[in-house]
């Protein structure tokens, strides 16, 4: 039922009533009565005007009652127009967004991971779970690439962007390789294909694999095979950080329950799908329950946006738990983290070496 998108049909007291029941709910997580309702004396009517406030409410799909002898919980219609029409603006405070600013300021300094920081700071700050769609990596430029050799014939490659973005990958080399080859094969590539997109780098693999390979030395042709093994996938990526956390929240009390969340953070494809439309709209976004088919299987709600570098999405990052969260938290938190990553990574796009 799409109720949430009419507000003229909710009365003053139907409003207030319902942000009660919502607030309430969010704050204990269990159904609320239309007596807890009533001990809050500022709507000044009856127990019995509430209840059959609550009632209509329900009918009018913004609660449902999970058990005959319960109280009711809010529906996703309800959140949404507590989100959309009655929540209080909110914006971080001044020591969060610092926090923040800090946080990605000194792991870019670092040449550490921007992306798994915002998911990081996603979960620490809104004790959720925080979700960040990583770019197409196909479509990110290189700015740098190192093999480091790890037991036997496997290499750790490790491919870094000029957005800041790292990615690492095991291959296997075929025998044994020297470090000091590796060192060797890294700067030929770094040298040969950085400010190319990683689309682009395989493109040229596959016809220098093709056109010298009667020609080329031993080490060219190793440096060839590991960087077409380094970079055959593109795929996007989801970076999913503090998933323990939410085992403790009673919409996780039995083993199913918890054992889908866990299947879900576990496949990641379907949470990859879910971030990637994300991109296709703007500002933060808000789905609640039935909304998608994996927040509804979960009961769960993701508040989401867009990071990008030059007016170009990149990425999505978000806030993903149960759909009792703090929402009034949550999206302002997501807005800023999403407009800080995409800042501090046009600052690290411009101060990428220049290739000419």
């Amino acid at each position: 039922m799409s109720a949430h998108d009419d507000s003229s049909v909710l009365s003053r007291r139907d409003r207030e009533i319902l942000k009660d029941v919502v607030r309430t709910f969010i704050l204990s997580g269990d159904p609320v009565s239309s007596r807890s309702v009533a001990k809050n004396r500022r709507h000044g009517v009856s127990a019995a005007t509430i209840r059959n406030t609550m009632a209509d409410l329900e009918e009018e799909g913004y609660l449902r009652q999970p058990h005959a002898s319960a109280g009711r919980v809010p529906t996703a219609a309800g959140y949404h127009f507590y989100v959309d029409s009655l929540m209080p603006a909110r914006r971080l405070s001044a020591h969060q967004r610092g926090y923040i600013d800090e946080s990605l300021h000194e792991v870019i300094e670092t040449g550490g991971d921007p992306v798994a920081t915002a998911g990081h700071l996603l979960s620490e700050l809104s004790h959720q779970v925080g979700v960040v769609l990583t770019p197409n990596m196909g479509e990110t430029v290189l700015r740098a690439i190192e093999f480091l050799p790890l037991s036997g014939d496997r290499v750790l490659c490790v491919l870094v962007s000029t957005s800041g973005f790292v990615d690492q990958k095991v291959v296997r080399a075929g025998s044994v390789p020297a470090r000091e080859d590796l060192v060797r094969i890294s700067n030929y590539l770094t040298e040969n294909f950085a400010g190319l997109t990683l689309r682009q780098i395989r493109a040229r693999l596959v016809r220098s694999m093709s056109a010298e390979r009667a020609q080329v030395d031993h080490l060219l042709s190793n440096a060839l095979a590991l960087a077409r093994q380094a970079l055959e996938s593109g795929d996007q990526d989801v970076v999913v950080e503090g998933t323990a956390g939410l085992l403790g929240q009673p919409e996780l009390g039995n083993i199913d329950q918890v054992r889908r969340l866990l299947d879900t953070f576990d496949e990641k494809a379907r949470l990859v799908e879910l971030l990637g439309k994300v991109i296709e709209g703007r500002g933060v976004r808000v789905l609640i329950g039935d909304d998608t088919d994996l927040t509804s299987e979960l009961d769960f709600s993701l508040v989401a946006t867009t990071y990008a570098v030059g007016g170009r999405a990149l990425g999505s990052l978000g806030v993903f738990g149960p759909s009792r969260m703090e929402y009034r938290y949550a999206i302002p938190l997501v807005n800023y983290l999403g407009e800080t990553l995409g800042r501090a990574l046009e600052e690290v796009d411009g101060e990428a070496p220049d290739d000419e």
